[in-house]
């Protein structure tokens, strides 16, 4: 069976957590014996258009250049899809010309599970190219909802995510099947897109647990480590958007009442995007050469991040899941949640983890005041997070149950009618 996934990000084009999810997904996909894995995503710079990795074959467009440049991002969106559509319809085209023998055109019916293919859409980025690949072809089509409109703006309140609003709700429509990652966004889904339970799959995210293990000696970490704290500085560590749902204006705002009960706190916050916003704030409250921003930073450097933390923490506003708390428990790092979202069901309170109340910075500043004066009983939490990702968050595990949906849906559609 050969299953062709359409996301508008993937490594090295890193925006959110979507193109984690599907190059860890389909490395562990590409496995397992009689699925043939494509994805087909957004070019970026000095990335191959054609390549294959790790078993997944990769195929990257560039978005159809539009006279006068792009309107907005929903264009912009708009031409990518096309691209993505012509890429993944000369795949399949490629695929059936063998078959046809001469036939103007062969029935996707007649397929057998051993040569079948699956359309597989992340998020509503990927819904145009998805829709018009299953009218055009019959096929199959399944959808993973990372996240929501109504959910990253408690609501929708203007023209722009009405429209997005109501792309979700087509996509979810159109899908034979639909993952979400957790069971909050289980109810999201059935509360605020109107989607029948049934047709809803909860499976979790992973982590790529083996990335952290790498060569790091004492000396190669204190040298990395000086590059953000000096050496009686405990690390308060976060990554992700600046954006307000990810809620590092909480964290810093929380800063100055853990230094208040632990002095020697540096807060370091990674990753691009703008933070001039969250620098003010931090100088507003006097933290400024306390608060550390990296801007942009490689692979190989986060990875190194997370493992000379002291605590990671990630006071989300709104998440539906929190793939960046996986990949902290993954380093065996302490991990200082919030209460929003699909976090509770990703770290267990006072057992693999410390969560706190949203939008909390008192909550928030106690739970990384006793994680950073309680190092012992840290530790254990940190080993019992990493026992979990293994046990839970493993992505074979959740290969093999991303792949019970596909072997579902072939078989339902071969029974059926379209």
């Amino acid at each position: 069976m050969k299953i062709i996934m359409l996301s508008w990000e993937y490594p090295p084009k890193i925006v959110g957590g979507i193109a984690r999810h599907v190059e860890e997904i389909a490395w562990s996909l590409a496995n397992i014996p009689g699925l043939e894995v494509h994805v087909v995503t957004c070019d970026f710079p000095n990335a191959p258009a054609e390549e294959i990795t790790r078993g997944v074959h990769v195929h990257r467009v560039a978005p159809f250049e539009a006279p006068g440049g792009y309107a907005d991002f929903v264009h912009w969106v708009h031409q990518l899809n096309a691209a993505m559509h012509d890429k993944a319809q000369s795949l399949i085209e490629g695929w059936l010309a063998p078959k046809r023998k001469g036939s103007a055109k062969r029935d996707p019916k007649k397929f057998t599970a051993k040569d079948g293919i699956i359309l597989h859409a992340h998020d509503w980025l990927a819904y145009f190219a998805g829709v018009r690949l299953k009218h055009t072809y019959r096929l199959p089509l399944v959808a993973t909802i990372h996240a929501t409109e109504y959910g990253r703006n408690s609501g929708v309140h203007n023209d722009l995510s009405r429209y997005i609003h109501n792309i979700e709700q087509e996509l979810i429509t159109e899908a034979w099947r639909v993952i979400v990652c957790t069971n909050f966004m289980h109810n999201e889904l059935t509360t605020a897109l109107n989607t029948p339970g049934d047709k809803l799959d909860i499976i979790y995210n992973g982590v790529a647990a083996d990335k952290f293990q790498f060569d790091f000696p004492e000396e190669e970490r204190k040298a990395f480590r000086s590059r953000f704290a000096l050496p009686y500085e405990k690390i308060v560590m976060f990554v992700g958007r600046g954006v307000r749902e990810k809620g590092a204006q909480v964290l810093i705002e929380a800063l100055p009442k853990i230094r208040s009960q632990y002095k020697f706190t540096k807060l370091v916050i990674a990753g691009g995007g703008s933070k001039q916003h969250l620098m003010e704030q931090a100088r507003g409250l006097g933290v400024g050469d306390q608060t550390f921003f990296t801007g942009f930073i490689p692979d190989d450097e986060l990875l190194r991040l997370y493992k000379v933390a002291d605590v990671a923490c990630f006071p989300s506003l709104y998440e539906p899941f929190g793939i960046v708390a996986l990949e902290a428990m993954a380093a065996h790092t302490p991990v200082v949640v919030s209460d929003a979202g699909g976090l509770p069901e990703v770290v267990e309170s006072n057992v693999t983890g410390t969560v706190t109340y949203a939008g909390d910075s008192n909550s928030l500043a106690r739970g990384i005041a006793n994680v950073l004066q309680n190092e012992e009983h840290a530790k254990a939490m940190a080993d019992r997070a990493l026992e979990k990702v293994h046990s839970v968050f493993n992505w074979d595990l959740i290969a093999r149950q991303t792949d019970a949906v596909y072997q579902r849906v072939w078989e339902e559609y071969s029974k059926n009618d379209w």
